[in-house]
This record gives C-alpha cells, structure tokens and sequence, in this order.
C-alpha cells in the first residue's frame, strides 16, 4: 500500500526536515506544531558528517552555510577565569567543540521549512494546535490512522510520525511512560546584549560545584548564554519563571563575571530551563505511528549529535516510506536497521559525562584542566589530536542512495 497522507507532529528540525524529503516524493503531508507560529529562538546547533550529506542532498547546504553564527573556537576557563586551553573551529565535518556548521536552531528550522516549498507533494503547515488523540487501525492492507486534534478536528492519515522532542506527550499517548534516561543536569538557555569584551569564542568557564556558564556569538548581534549545572532534583524545568530565576541566581552567585551576568539578565530576559536526558526505546514505531528526531532517539546536547541525527532520521525515514513497492512495516523495519547504529554511537556519551564538564571540587577541575590543555597543546593541534578526541560519532551509518528523492 502506497503511503500518499502523512502527519508530521513537531516543526523544529527533524519534522521540516521529514516534510521536505516526503514532498519531494509527492507525498501530501500535514505538519501540525502546537506554537502559534515557527519558533525563531534557540541557540546554537551544528551539523556534521553525514548530516552535512543530508543537506547536500537536499541543496541546502551552501544556504546553511551562509547562516553560520561565526563561531572561531571554543576556549575553556577556570573558576578564576585562567585559560585552560583553546579549540579553533574544526576544518574537517566532524570533530572538535566548535563544529564547521554551527546555526541556530530557529535559523536552521526557517531554512527547512522555506526549502519545502515548490515540492511535487504538498506540505500543509498548522500552528497552534496539537495532536489529542490517536487511534490506529491500519495494517500493511489498508486502514490508517484516525487523529483527534486539540481544536476539535479529525482526520485519517497513511502514518502519523511523533517528531515533538524529549519530553513529547504524543509518544507517551501512544508509546506508553519510561522512555527517558535522565543524566542529572539541566541547562538554562538565553540570550543577553553583546558587550565589548565578547569575542567569537565559546566561552565555557567551568565554576566548581557542579556548574559551568557559557557565552556563545550569534550572527544576531546578541550573545547566546547557557548555565549548566548537576541535579538530580526533578521537576525544576517546571518551576514558574520567577522562582527558577531565584533558584538559579542563588545558584550563581559569587561565581564571577559570567555566570552573574547571565543571572542577572534572568530578570529582564526570556530564557528556558530544560533538564538534559535521552530518549531510548526498543523499537521506534507501534503499528502506523512512528518516533523520529529527538522524540525517537535524542542523544542530549552534551552529545554535539541531535541535529545530525534528526536530518539523516529524517532522510531515511523518509526514503523508506516512499520506496515503491514497500510497505509500512517493511519501511520502518528498514529505518529501524539503518540508523540504530548511528543513534547508540551518539547515545554512548564520554565516561563521567555530565560531570566531567561540570566539576565538583577544585581537584576535578585541575584534572579538566591538565586534559584540555594537553588536548589544546601546539604539538598535539599540529597532529589534529584534538580534533579526534573530541569527534562526535556523525559518520557511524552507511548512509542510503534513495534514487526515488534524488
């Protein structure tokens, strides 16, 4: 049975990405996303390996590059604001902190989203409403999937693909509580008024006591801010805004230039909490209803590997459910079996990940400190070691030629 109606959930990376390479097979697709519009916010995501692939592939590539955030390096210090070591942008597609494509997130998503029009298929876009209900009856010789929406509509599609993030109610609707591997931290994201003394660096300054804070360019004018720190106190991703700044700044304070300036600006910035984990599941779709993007597989932003596993997820889902001749349970067999290797290498985090970032005590940070610094050393960036040590695993699939989307 040929899949000819799909409903995409989620309009961040992984479901424009979906919508793109089904319109091009034709497909008619509906993508619905519960904010009132596309969300231009986020911050910094990159793209490697095979993953730049999949943007070539989709044209997209030099467009993509020509939105990069400037980003030059990644530059580690210390509690008192020493120098641990420094990393200029990789020169290769994989390795080191600072990726060659490094794009935020809401400027990647646009890019994504513009790309699916003057597709053969038609890719009808929804905001401000969500999935309620769902309630499959298709098999491999008919049928398909009813969808109740939260303004009240329904509707029957071929496959419903879950692509909402972590945390999505949709997966848990359908595919049941359990599904997420907490690592015990969170990450506070905002964005503050770039001052004089910020360069095109990654700052990341480690702070003792489990917690770090960022400061990372933009191609906006502005510099992106990030506090992360080690808890495995749950529940304060949902505190209300005022009482997570409180946490937060009591959290700070006396840390220095960094953090407290980043504390500060909670009072007057938008900003969001998210608490850092992954998602694994045995098997990524039940019947006609599949997971893709962070929903399926996220590997947490500690990983540098979401966004690459959302574009080439996408990619291969994609490929499989238009092959002619296959069906849905032979299509997402296949999506299973090629991206699985792909998605445990990236799950497979560094030993002591989160902690190994965020230290506790002074001797934590002398160890980071010793293994920055022999990673930054002059002898070992002549050999592109650095590199290596720090290369996300992007190439770890044999990724498919779909002649049907070329």
């Amino acid at each position: 049975m040929a899949i000819s109606k799909v409903l995409i959930s989620g309009a961040s990376i992984a479901g424009p990405a979906l919508a793109h390479w089904l319109a091009r097979a034709g497909t008619s697709v509906t993508v619905v996303e519960r904010a009132p519009e596309l969300r231009a916010g986020g911050h910094n995501v990159d793209v490697r390996g095979a993953g730049r692939e999949v943007l070539r592939r989709m044209g997209l590539e030099q467009r993509v590059l020509a939105h990069t955030t400037g980003e030059e390096g990644t530059r580690f210090l210390d509690e008192r604001g020493r120098v641990l070591g420094e990393f200029p942008a990789s020169t290769s597609q994989t390795g080191g902190p600072t990726a060659e494509v490094e794009v935020l997130r809401g400027r990647l998503s646009r890019l994504l989203v513009d790309s699916c029009d003057g597709l053969p298929g038609r890719v009808e876009w929804r905001f401000g409403d969500q999935v309620a209900e769902v309630d499959d009856t298709g098999d491999d010789t008919g049928g398909g999937v009813d969808v109740t929406f939260a303004s009240g509509a329904r509707e029957r599609f071929d496959v419903v693909v879950v692509a909402e993030g972590l945390r999505s109610r949709t997966r848990r609707r359908v595919f049941g509580e359990g599904h997420v591997r907490e690592l015990g931290a969170y990450c506070a994201y905002l964005t503050v008024p770039r001052e004089p003394g910020d360069d095109r660096y990654w700052t990341w300054q480690v702070l003792g006591r489990g917690r770090s804070a960022h400061l990372r360019p933009d191609d906006e004018g502005t510099t992106r801010g990030l506090l992360t720190f080690l808890s495995d106190v749950p529940g304060l991703d949902e505190l209300e805004p005022r009482a997570t700044a409180h946490v937060l700044q009591r959290l700070y304070a006396g840390t220095g230039p960094v953090g407290e300036r980043l504390t500060a600006a909670l009072d007057t910035q938008p900003y969001y909490v998210e608490a850092l984990g992954q998602a694994v599941l045995p098997r990524w779709s039940r019947g006609r209803v599949v997971l893709a993007g962070d929903a399926a597989h996220c590997a947490s932003p500690i990983s540098g590997m979401s966004t690459t596993l959302a574009l080439v997820g996408a990619h291969v889902l994609a490929g499989e459910l238009t092959r002619p001749g296959a069906s849905p349970a032979a299509a997402l067999d296949a999506y299973e079996r090629v991206l699985r290797p792909l998605v445990d290498a990236a799950q497979k985090l560094p030993p002591g990940t989160p902690r190994i970032g965020n230290p506790r005590r002074t001797a934590e940070i002398r160890v980071l400190g010793a293994l920055v610094g022999l990673a930054s050393s002059r002898a070992v960036r002549r050999l592109k070691l650095g590199e290596k040590l720090i290369a996300p695993p992007a190439d770890a699939v044999d990724l498919p030629v779909y002649a049907h989307l070329a």
